[in-house]
C-alpha cells in the first residue's frame, strides 16, 4: 500500500527518453487531504541531458513504430503520449536537420518522431566515403 500525503514532488517525463525527472516543484493538495503520492507526473519536458543537447543546438530524432502509435492519419503528427518508441534515438545539429528534412522549421521543437529505418539511413550517409 502506498502512503498518501497532502504534498508531492512534481516530476515530468522526458519526451526523448521517457525518463522521469524532478522539476523542483512541490505540489500541495489545497484541502490538505492525503490524496497525493510521493511523486506526481504532471507533463512532458526534457531531462537534464536532453535539455543540454537541445540548448546546444541539437534536435532529437526518436524512432517510433507508426502502426503502434495511436494510428495517426496520414499527415497527422504522432503525439508524445501515443508514440510507441523503439529505443533508437539520434541527435542532429539543427542546421543539418533543416538541410536534410523538408519539414516546417520550428526552433522550439526539441524532438521529432521518425519511422523505423530513418536513423539507419542517416548513419549510412555519415559513413559514406567523402569524394573530393
Amino acid at each position: 500500500m502506498t502512503e498518501k500525503s497532502h504534498v508531492s514532488l512534481e516530476q515530468h517525463v522526458c519526451v526523448v527518453c521517457t525518463m522521469r525527472y524532478e522539476t523542483g516543484a512541490i505540489l500541495i493538495d489545497r484541502r490538505l487531504r492525503d490524496s497525493l503520492d510521493r511523486h506526481t507526473v504532471t507533463g512532458w519536458g526534457l531531462c537534464p541531458e536532453h535539455r543540454t543537447l537541445f540548448e546546444d543546438g541539437y534536435i532529437a530524432l526518436v524512432e517510433c513504430n507508426p502502426d503502434r502509435s495511436g494510428n495517426p492519419s496520414p499527415g497527422d503528427l504522432v503525439k508524445s503520449d501515443k508514440a510507441h518508441r523503439t529505443g533508437k534515438v539520434a541527435h542532429l545539429k539543427r542546421d543539418v536537420f533543416n538541410g536534410l528534412f523538408n519539414v516546417p522549421r520550428d526552433d522550439k521543437l526539441p524532438c521529432i518522431f521518425v519511422e523505423p529505418g530513418v536513423i539507419e539511413q542517416l548513419q549510412a550517409l555519415a559513413e559514406e566515403p567523402k569524394s573530393h
